[in-house]
């Protein structure tokens, strides 16, 4: 099993230090100390395994360090920055674990993206020896980029002349979408091994600034201390301890104090139930900060975004995912009214951001995403989100027989329209009715109304409302006829529709991401006996295919 909780104390790759406002993140990656057996991570190279700790160390400069204003990129080995995804490792991955694997490294890189816009959290990458692929695809991932001027430090992108495989994890775009590299310039970049180096990576804004060797640490230090000055982030704050999710896996369930997943393994299904908060709101701002690690958004979020994470990773045969939940309307809407109003104060904000990424997360996972609105359930305000995220949504008209249960209702909250966006920069809501604005501005009217099947039927936002007769029915023919279709061609489907709306930098990365890696991971040229991908290192040329298609 794949587990995406770690801490600190238990890093084999990264090393954290702290001065003041300025934080160090340096990779000084174990060799031996892989996911799974059959490579060795040589030369600052990274699995998934290394990703892991990453992405946690991302996620506790924001929580537990509110006075780290900027983060400083380094690598331990002053020869090698970062070699990138480890070839070995890729030569011995399942296609699945190939494409997944790109999938959350990507993710990570926009965490890091997101909390230099959002959080007011800058990272700078200070590059010194080589970074290739994704070496230089994850100094991509942050906000300036510093090189020392040694003639040999040099960043590259050579998959392509020595893989036969594309970037694909955010390197192409970034060049051209973030770095606004020119064009003909990229093409050269991406076709040579050796990359660029000195002035002329400055010149064609591959990286930002080239300092000489012996003046190159205090010119990181000054440029970070910079970059904090311009922030927000309280100095004096304490931060939020991210304590592990309590979790319990068994072959059949997994569950978490929040969230009880269960599994129909005859329709490749599993079943979310997500618990609404069992007491109201913290009263103020004070009380929140107290709770800490236990405010319910936050424990709801950090626990959802590792469910999904295990069951992309370990539980791949499943074809469905069906969300519901069970609680309270009003204590739901009181927990999102304490977002929206202490919205200005640091960890409500990245509460916030949390469930923005999560259900991020959720947009671009490939299986089905199925919602029920049933008596009993909390589809409320943040929560409600889930129902806009999924790709098709049934709610009960009225109640079950013999049920005391309240009848099912949704309610919706300003979040709904602002402060969640997807990837494409608008919300789910603005992308669900991108042809009728004006059912947009009429779900907005009903803001804080509880809203019954007839009027969610009304607006559009589910996808039918069944009766008691026809549910259980319904319902099992919608699982059993997905659970029939190819999953390639559901991955292709839903990636295509989902995403409705602008293109964005990041929903070019993850649709080039859905498509291309799915495509040139399977190619004999790259993966084939005598492919590129898996002769690399031995002395042999790669035999390709040459047609074009």
């Amino acid at each position: 099993m794949i587990d995406f909780q770690t801490s600190p104390d238990r890093y084999r790759h990264w090393k954290l230090a702290f001065d003041g406002a300025v934080a160090t993140l340096t990779m000084d990656v174990d060799p031996a100390s892989t996911l799974a057996p059959g490579y060795e991570l040589k030369m600052n190279s990274y699995d998934l395994g290394v990703d892991i700790e990453l992405y946690d160390a991302v996620q506790r400069l924001r929580f537990e360090h509110p006075e780290v204003r900027a983060v400083v990129m380094a690598s331990a080995n002053p020869k090698i920055f970062c070699a990138g995804a480890n070839i070995k490792m890729l030569g011995v991955s399942s296609h699945g674990h190939k494409v997944n694997f790109c999938k959350f490294t990507n993710e990570t890189r926009n965490s890091i993206e997101d909390a230099t816009e959002n959080s007011r959290q800058s990272y700078l990458c200070a590059v010194s020896g080589t970074a290739a692929g994704g070496g230089y695809e994850l100094a991509l991932a942050t906000d300036y980029i510093m090189m020392i001027d040694d003639g040999n430090t040099a960043v590259s992108l050579p998959e392509v002349p020595l893989l036969a495989v594309l970037p694909g994890t955010g390197g192409l775009t970034r060049v051209v979408d973030k770095r606004k590299v020119r064009r003909d310039l990229a093409d050269i970049f991406c076709s040579i091994e050796e990359g660029v180096k000195g002035k002329r990576a400055v010149e064609w804004r591959l990286v930002d600034e080239v300092v000489p060797s012996s003046g190159f640490k205090d010119a990181v230090a000054k440029r970070a201390a910079a970059m904090a000055a311009t922030s927000d982030r309280p100095a004096n704050a304490k931060g939020v301890v991210l304590t592990h999710p309590a979790r319990t896996i068994t072959a059949e369930s997994v569950t978490y104090p929040h969230i009880a997943i269960t599994f129909d393994r005859t329709t490749r299904t599993a079943t979310l139930i997500l618990k609404g908060p069992s007491a109201a709101a913290p009263a103020d701002l004070a009380a929140i900060h107290a709770q800490g690690v236990e405010f319910y958004p936050l424990a709801l979020a950090r626990e959802l975004d590792d469910a999904i994470l295990h069951l992309r990773a370990n539980e791949t045969t499943i074809a469905s995912w069906v969300f519901k939940t069970e609680g309270d309307l009003d204590l739901v809407s009181g927990y999102d009214a304490a977002l929206q109003k202490h919205a200005g104060d640091w960890l409500v904000r990245e509460v916030l951001l949390y469930w923005k990424r999560t259900m991020k997360r959720l947009d671009v996972t490939s299986r089905t995403l199925f919602a029920l609105v049933e008596p009993g359930s909390c589809f409320a305000g943040f929560l409600a989100e889930i129902l806009f995220a999924v790709d098709r949504s049934y709610m009960l008209d009225g109640s079950f027989e013999d049920s005391d249960l309240p009848d099912a209702k949704i309610r919706l909250s300003a979040l709904n329209f602002d402060g969640l966006p997807m990837g494409n920069g608008i919300s789910r809501l603005a992308t669900r009715f991108l042809g009728e604005p004006d059912t947009v501005g009429k779900a907005k009217d009903t803001i804080g109304q509880d809203l019954d099947a007839a009027a969610v039927a009304a607006l559009g936002l589910v996808t039918a409302t069944p009766d008691d007769i026809d549910w259980e029915d319904e319902i099992r023919l919608v699982i059993e006829e997905r659970a029939a279709f190819s999953p390639d061609s559901l991955t292709g489907m839903e990636a295509n529709l989902r995403f409705a709306g602008p293109e964005t930098m990041e929903t070019k990365i993850f649709g080039r991401l859905t498509a291309w890696q799915n495509w040139i991971f399977q190619r004999p040229n790259a993966v084939g006996e005598q492919g590129a991908l898996k002769l690399y290192g031995t002395g042999k040329r790669a035999a390709y295919n040459q047609e074009r298609v």
